[in-house]
């Protein structure tokens, strides 16, 4: 029976949701390990919207996220508050800004920073549960903030964000972007995607593995 893995998504674009390219990328490696996808994402607006096309803030504009993970997910996206963590066998994380700004504050408050309730609620549940969670790029923000207590998590080798990540609690690992690392003890796994820039096809051997222990970890 195929496992039920669901992807917690931040939106649509780099700078202010999910990152596009690992999202997809980690669409294909669960479809590839023949898990049964779930598509989340938390019904609040974005902390602003930026042309991708400029990188700056686009003025006067708000956007959804829910309505924009609609588009990654082809229009079948659970609102994250109607889902529980009874229903999944695991939950994953893919990066992009929306990350760090929409699922939390932490690009604005670093370890200060604080979880969107819901998108909290379900990571507690699927970690008491004793169920695996994976996060790329700047994801393991979300787990440094609801886990801590010695939690390894990789962004890549950033010395300053690693810093912010271990002030919440967390033990950074540094990582290369084609390799993942698994914290066995929390049945957490984490890749640094789009933190170490590089081709594509490195970004997915990355989160291919993360996604192949998170689906492991389930069985």
């Amino acid at each position: 029976m195929a496992k039920k893995i669901g992807v917690m998504l931040s939106g649509c674009g780099v700078y202010d949701g999910s990152e596009i390219h690992e999202a997809v990328l980690t669409i294909l490696a669960l479809d590839r390990a023949n898990a049964e996808i779930v598509y989340i994402a938390p019904n609040v607006n974005q902390m602003h919207v930026i042309d991708h096309s400029k990188g700056e803030p686009a003025a006067d504009e708000a956007r959804n996220v829910f309505v924009e993970s609609a588009r990654i997910a082809r229009g079948a996206v659970k609102d994250c508050a109607n889902v529980q963590g009874a229903e999944l066998d695991g939950l994953f994380f893919p990066g992009g800004f929306g990350a760090a700004k929409n699922l939390c504050n932490f690009a604005t408050e670093g370890p200060n920073c604080v979880v969107h309730p819901e998108v909290e609620r379900l990571v507690r549940e699927i970690h008491e549960a004793r169920k695996p969670l994976g996060f790329v790029c700047i994801a393991p923000a979300v787990a440094a903030r609801v886990i801590g207590n010695g939690v390894e998590v990789t962004i890549g080798n950033d010395e300053g964000t690693a810093q912010a990540i271990e002030k919440m609690g967390a033990r950074h690992i540094n990582c290369a972007v084609d390799e993942a690392h698994f914290d066995e003890r929390n049945r957490v796994a984490t890749s640094p995607a789009y933190m170490l820039p590089d081709r594509l096809q490195k970004i997915y051997a990355g989160i291919e593995k993360a996604v192949n222990k998170v689906v492991e970890w389930a069985g």
